[in-house]
């Protein structure tokens, strides 16, 4: 049985919460999320907090816990949101914002033009500094995946673009 699942999901008065037809929505102060629920669930919303019931009494399914999570999330996004920060290491690594692009120079022969996603905000406060927010952790964590995905850190010199608290591990170069 799963312990998470059964916590309860505190909600703030400022948010918005509804379950009609195997749809949750969440409104809130930064915006509005929907997702379709598994049929094995019900979502039972009080005042101040949020419970994800399974429908059959003896429920073994490792779903539920899953399910809360995704539910405690939206939750979170729309009232505070989430951010990742991600740092390019190396000489001439460069990053920026054109309107709906992110301009990335990672020392190929050719400039990386990535495509923001629409719920995705992205800035360059330096050169070698990529903010992202978002209040969809989805989708903000396979954007930064995907920036990443880009020019990964390699262990030998540490160049590559890498999370702010993420540690790359060094390894010794040749020996004569």
């Amino acid at each position: 049985m799963s312990r998470i699942a059964k916590n309860p999901i505190k909600i703030s008065k400022d948010v918005e919460c509804n379950y009609s037809n195997g749809i949750f929505s969440a409104k809130g102060k930064l915006g509005h999320l929907e997702i379709s629920v598994n049929s094995n669930y019900n979502i039972n919303i009080n005042t101040d907090e949020i419970k994800v019931v399974p429908l059959n009494e003896n429920n073994n399914d490792p779903n539920w816990g899953t399910t809360r999570a995704i539910i405690a999330n939206i939750v979170n996004g729309v009232t505070n949101g989430f951010s990742k920060t991600l740092e390019l290491n190396g000489t001439g690594y460069r990053a920026s914002v054109s309107g709906s692009k992110l301009k990335l120079e990672l020392g190929y022969s050719h400039d990386i033009n990535f495509e923001i996603p629409s719920d995705v905000k992205i800035e360059c406060p330096k050169q070698n500094i990529i903010k992202l927010t978002s209040i969809n952790k989805e989708k903000l964590g396979a954007a930064a995946a995907k920036i990443r995905s880009f020019r990964k850190p390699e262990p030998f010199k540490g160049k590559g673009i890498k999370y702010v608290d993420e540690y790359i591990f060094r390894k010794e170069g040749k020996k004569k």
